[in-house]
């Protein structure tokens, strides 16, 4: 009887539990033995499994965050750590390792299987920029719970007729910036992957107060720039009362959305199908509609590209 073992690695995010679930049920269902590894990679080293079975992942669908717990490990970096974390798999029968978790998580699964264990890869990341995948899970509930927040910020901003500065996450990429500030309707979005010009940004502002607007919503993505730095400049140039919100964690947490949820249900099932159909080392991604097998070494050498064509649409919808 084969034996998968399961782990979430790295920044958690909504539909890690829909995922596992998944994995869990479908495994069980083609008779497998399921195992959970708690606190990812470090619970990988230090021998941290779990049996899971179709009770294990009962009531967890609609929860946030992970059931397994999630780590940043920097001694899994070491040669000789990853090997540890070899023979752990080894005692414990486990035919492969299924990782969801973001780049660092899939880069870490990628450097375990040149030891000899075998790899599949789940993307979950609220950035969205995994290479190889149009949607990671967790994009979609993040996306919202900043909508959520710009709505909730329009109205005390146009009750004071103010500037709002929304810091979201984002290191490198712009993705959550993007999606919330179309679907938000924010006059100016800020991402690290494009230069802007705070002129520009005040100009457009200036623009709406003598059409008579009564507020402006600025997403900023938290790599681009410091929102508070941004925020005394944009207050000096404009003359207008300026607050700046940090939205932060928040973005991580809560009930993951129905699109989550399935893209999460989905993946997880099919990761359990393409094992047994002999894939190993690979990465489940979405391309449009469909789901596709795509290998890690294209996934950890690969990047992501900015879609400057929603950009321009954003910035043509705020006028």
């Amino acid at each position: 009887m084969k034996r998968i073992a399961i782990l979430t690695s790295g920044g958690d995010a909504p539909g890690m539990n829909a995922a596992i679930r998944a994995v869990v049920r479908t495994g069980t269902f083609h008779g497998l033995t399921m195992f959970g590894v708690n606190r990812g990679f470090h619970g990988l080293m230090y021998h941290d499994f779990i049996k899971l079975t179709v009770n294990s992942v009962g009531d967890i669908i609609h929860r946030g965050g992970t059931i397994l717990r999630t780590s940043r490990s920097k001694e899994f970096r070491n040669a000789h750590m990853r090997m540890r974390a070899k023979e752990a798999l080894d005692y414990f029968g486990i035919d492969v390792l299924f990782v969801i978790g973001g780049n660092g998580s899939l880069r870490g699964g990628y450097e375990l299987a040149a030891t000899g264990v075998n790899i599949i890869g789940i993307p979950a990341s609220i950035d969205n920029d995994i290479p190889g995948t149009d949607k990671a899970i967790g994009f979609d509930t993040a996306v919202n719970t900043v909508l959520e927040a710009i709505n909730r910020i329009r109205d005390t901003a146009t009750s004071h007729e103010r500037i709002f500065i929304i810091e979201v996450m984002g290191r490198e990429s712009g993705q959550i910036a993007l999606a919330a500030g179309l679907a938000g309707g924010a006059e100016s979005i800020l991402v690290p992957e494009l230069p802007f010009d705070i002129d520009d940004v005040v100009k457009r502002i200036n623009s709406g107060i003598a059409r008579g607007k009564l507020h402006s919503i600025i997403l900023v993505a938290e790599g681009c720039c410091s929102a508070i730095q941004l925020g005394k400049k944009i207050e000096k140039m404009s003359r207008q009362e300026t607050r700046v919100t940090v939205l932060g964690h928040t973005q991580r947490g809560g009930t993951p959305t129905a699109a989550d949820r399935i893209l999460a249900s989905r993946m997880g099932s099919y990761a359990v199908e393409m094992f047994l159909a002999g894939h190993t080392n690979q990465m489940i991604g979405a391309a449009g509609p469909e789901l596709v097998m795509v290998d890690l070494q294209d996934v950890v050498d690969g990047s992501c590209e900015f879609d400057r064509e929603i950009y321009q649409l954003a910035r043509i919808l705020s006028i």
